[in-house]
């Protein structure tokens, strides 16, 4: 397997880049802040921008962890890639995560500057100091079962010409802002994912929302649904339409993590009719 690498300063716009230069230099994986990636695809690892700390970003992009770094290093050796793409910050960042995931030495480096201009460097790293975002080159489906930061959006490119789709594996990124990024908390009341909850599941005729508990963890929410349902409608089918329609809005609405929707169905309305 060839190993190559794609360096540039932190914030320069790589992670944006990282697909359309693996294509170019026929890499078929990529390396970036901890996850090994193919085709658009998360095949191993976790970003490593869930970490609480900056420090521990660095590490964790590092590999420094041995249960981490043989996670990847099992993927590598089964997924039978050709050719593996590295990106990091300087020469020694890509060689170090190199010699920790037991890959060949690196045999080519591509650097940012030959793929971006200076005024593309200088955005990117605006939108870095200034608004906390950083670019994630998979669909945020991908990642969104273990990133403990905060979603902005997903984006989607084109070609020139809105006809000019760009393959699917260059096309999706996710825009987030990471858990030790320095622009300030961002908090969602309880009381206002309870009310979204509610409005979201009382669209469903016969159902009453009673009460909504609501437990936050690191990888997201778990919510407690008390429901009172009318007589004579399917319990069971009208209860999975609550877990999705509440699920799917709070995600929507928030980019929260609902990770699990139960639902206690505590009586019957006998006064529906």
């Amino acid at each position: 397997m060839r190993t190559i690498a794609f360096v540039g300063p932190s914030g320069t716009g790589k992670s944006y880049r990282a697909t359309m230069v693996s294509r170019q230099n026929g890499a078929d994986a990529i390396i970036d802040d901890g996850i090994l990636i193919s085709h658009g695809k998360l095949i191993a690892g976790t970003s490593a921008k869930k970490e609480p700390t900056r420090i521990a970003s660095v590490r964790h992009a590092l590999f420094m962890e041995d249960h981490h770094a043989e996670e990847v290093k099992k993927a590598i050796r089964e997924s039978g890639i050709k050719c593996l793409m590295i990106l990091g910050t300087s020469d020694g960042m890509v060689e170090k995560i190199a010699v920790r995931l037991g890959v060949d030495p690196i045999e080519k480096i591509i650097r940012i500057e030959d793929v971006a201009t200076p005024e593309e460097m200088n955005t990117a790293k605006n939108m870095r100091l200034n608004q906390g975002k950083h670019v994630i080159p998979v669909p945020t489906f991908e990642i969104k079962h273990d990133f403990s930061g905060y979603f902005l959006h997903p984006l989607r490119l084109f070609r020139k010409g809105f006809d000019k789709d760009v393959p699917p594996d260059e096309a999706d990124k996710s825009i987030v802002r990471p858990t030790f990024s320095y622009m300030g908390d961002y908090t969602i009341s309880d009381n206002v994912l309870i009310a979204i909850a509610k409005h979201e599941a009382e669209k469903i005729p016969g159902v009453k929302i009673t009460d909504v508990n609501i437990r936050k963890t690191n990888h997201g929410l778990h919510l407690d649904v008390t429901t009172v349902l009318d007589y004579g409608i399917n319990i069971y089918s009208v209860s999975q339409d609550i877990q999705h329609r509440i699920k799917d809005c709070i995600e929507r609405y928030t980019s929260l993590n609902a990770r699990r929707v139960h639902i206690l169905v505590k009586g019957l309305n006998l006064n529906n009719g």
